[in-house]
């Protein structure tokens, strides 16, 4: 016959109870710190790539005004540069305004607009 004392039966018990805990411990912790590893890169790069293309949208707009336009010659060859530099500031405070805290955790497309 089995033993089925009670000691065996605790033993059994404790350690089904920390593999549970370690098997919890690794799904609450592993699985959120891979979600913000790929949010993280993806945000970077994406942000990179908008930095960008505005910085090059920016720079021909510029050169647009400067060789195309003769009302900013002379004294007025400082306007192309405040046209651009409020330009570049609508830009920002879009993107700054279409900036939301979201969850890490969330799948895409799960979370709240």
């Amino acid at each position: 016959m089995p033993d089925t004392s009670p000691s065996r039966h605790e033993s059994a018990s404790i350690g089904e109870v920390v593999d549970l805990v370690r098997d919890y411990a690794k799904q609450e912790t592993l699985g959120p710190l891979k979600g913000a590893g790929r949010w993280l890169a993806l945000g970077t790069a994406g942000a990179v790539l908008i930095g960008l293309g505005s910085v090059f949208v920016l720079v021909g707009i510029l050169r647009l005004l400067q060789t195309e336009t003769s009302a900013f010659d002379g004294a007025w060859s400082w306007v192309p540069y405040l046209i651009v530099l409020v330009a570049a500031a609508i830009v920002a405070a879009i993107a700054l305004s279409r900036v939301k805290k979201a969850t890490l955790g969330k799948e895409p497309g799960h979370g709240s607009r």
